[in-house]
Order: C-alpha cells, then structure tokens, then sequence
C-alpha cells in the first residue's frame, strides 16, 4: 500500500469536490450582475445559501492536505503563487462578507452586490490563474523556488484564469436551472447558452497550448502508447457538450448541472493525464514531495475518520435543501 498515492488522492479528490462545489457558488456571483435586482436576485442568493460556506470545507482539506502529506510541494508553491494566492483568498473573503451583510445591510445592497460579484470573479480568476502558473511551470534549484515574483503572470496563465471563469459562469447558470423557477430559470438558460461556447472555445485554446509548455506534456498527448487514451478525450468533450447544449432546449432542468460536472470531469482526466505523478509538474514528484511514512500514516487515521463525516453532512445538507427555491425563498 502506497500512502503517497492515497494521499495524492485524496488531496485530489478535495480539491476537485471543491472546484465543483464552490464552482457554481462563484459561479453565481459571476453571472450576478444579469439577474434583475430584487426577486431575481435574492433568489440566486438563496438557491446557494444552505450550502455556499461548506462548500469551503473542501479548499481547506485541500491546502491543509497538501502542507502536512507534501511539505516540500507546499515550501515551494506557495512563495512562487504568494500573489495570485492571496487574491484568491481575498476574493473569497470579500465574496462571504458581501453575501452576509446584502441581507442585513439592506440601505447598502447595491454595494454588498457589487462586492459579491466582483469577489467571486477576483477568487475564480485568481485559482486560474494559479493552475496556469503550474502546468507552465515553476522553476525550482535545491528543493526551493528560485524564480521571481511576476513568473506567474504569462499569457498561458491569463488563459486559464479566462477559462475557469468561463467554467464556473457555466456551473452557476446550471445549478439555477436546477434549483430555480420562472425569470430566473429562464436567465439562468440562456446565460448557460453563452457560457457553454466560452467554456469550450477556452477549453480548446487550453488544450492546444499546453502540450507546447513541456515536452512531458507532448509526450504524454501525442505519443503512443498515451496516444490511445487522449484521443477519444476530444470526442468525448465534444459529446458531452452537444448533450448540454440540447439539454438547455428541453425542460428536465436537472440535466444541464450533470453535463457540466461531467465536463468539469473530462477536464480533471486530462489534468491528471498531463501532470501525473508529479505534483509541480516537470518538477517534483509526490514521493520527492511526500512526508515520511510515519506522518502519512498518522495523517491517514485521523483523515479516515474526519472524511466521512465531512461527506455525512455534506450529503444531508444537500438532502435536506433539494429541490426547487419558491419565490418566497424558501425550499
């Protein structure tokens, strides 16, 4: 049994949950500005308002997974990302306080809207951006970052941070199909039809750069035996996508939600088909990465106890708050 794998998938495992689940949070607060003010708007507040800051839970298992299984991944992400990083996280700040105070602070709404939206768009932008500064590359000399404050900053980056803004846009137009009635399910349709070619049109830039930033990414996209599994990845996002964009059509509002987690999952596959094993890719592996054995295992037990019931109330709180927002903002 390997424990650096397991804790490299479950490190994975809590960011992507955190991606999707948060995704369409920030999602919402991205499309925020097209609802109408008033009932629109209160309604997409309330369609997330149950589950938006467990949604966190899983960036902190996340973080907090990589500094104690990973330290060295830690020692050197984080001085190479200090900036994008600490956007992400006042975006994210400024995003929960807005979303607080819109309700009680109902003299200042317009700007409590403001800083929900513009938070969620500096913290979306921000974790693109920090997934473009890693797959370009991080430059590292004796176990330590050795480039300079601005590396991050390069048009493949800007890219990423485009796209993922793109993607969440299409998460939270999803998610309020699912969840909402009348004006603002109907918006919510048709800002998924403008997200929907965005996603994919970014999704396709993405993926025709990235093979050029490193020849590990070449090899593993172009060369067989890797060959055979990448290329029917293309086919498959293109079908998926032609089933979102018909299911935007029909009137089961669940099915538009499903088709972008799935499209979200094709894109994690490929993720891990480009970086695996490495955990800053071209650079350190995660057993070059890894804490020692003891540590890992130590870790493990108290994850296997606290993961499941994260995934408990997790999942009941979802129960509990299914089904559809009712103009009175009640499920």
């Amino acid at each position: 049994m390997d424990l650096t794998v397991i804790w490299a998938g479950l490190i994975a495992f809590a960011v992507a949950f955190y991606v999707v689940a948060d995704g369409f949070d920030l999602g919402i607060g991205i499309l925020f500005p097209g609802f109408r003010v008033g009932a629109e708007r209160d309604a997409a507040m309330n369609a997330i308002a149950p589950v938006w800051d467990g949604n966190e839970t899983w960036l902190v298992l996340g973080g907090g997974g990589l500094m104690a299984a990973f330290p060295l991944a830690y020692a050197i992400v984080l001085p190479a990302l200090y900036a994008p990083l600490i956007a992400m996280l006042l975006g994210l700040v400024f995003r929960g306080v807005a979303f607080e105070f819109r309700w009680r602070d109902p003299a200042h709404r317009r700007v409590w809207d403001f800083g929900f939206c513009a938070g969620s768009i500096v913290a979306t932008f921000a974790q693109g951006i920090t997934l473009g500064a890693l797959l370009q590359g991080i430059e590292v000399q004796a176990r330590a970052y050795a480039g300079g404050w601005w590396d991050w900053l390069t048009p493949f980056s800007l890219l990423t941070g485009a796209s993922l803004v793109a993607g969440y846009a299409l998460l939270g137009a999803c998610w309020l199909i699912a969840k909402t009635e009348g004006r603002t399910r109907d918006d919510a349709r048709r800002f998924a039809r403008i997200a929907l070619p965005a996603l994919i049109g970014a999704l396709g830039a993405v993926s025709l750069a990235t093979p050029f930033l490193d020849g590990q990414y070449y090899q593993r996209w172009f060369v067989s035996p890797g060959l055979f599994v990448t290329v029917p990845m293309p086919l498959l996002v293109a079908a998926v996508a032609l089933l979102l964009w018909r299911s935007l059509k029909r009137d089961v509002d669940g099915h538009p939600f499903l088709y972008a987690l799935a499209l979200f999952g094709l894109s994690f596959a490929g993720l891990a088909i480009s970086i695996w094993p490495d955990v800053i890719p071209g650079r350190v592996s995660i057993w070059d990465a890894a804490a020692p054995h003891s540590s890992q295992l130590f870790m493990l037990v108290g994850a296997g106890i606290m993961l499941p019931i994260i995934l408990a109330y997790t999942g009941w709180s979802y129960w509990v708050f299914r089904g559809k927002v009712g103009t009175d903002g009640y499920h």
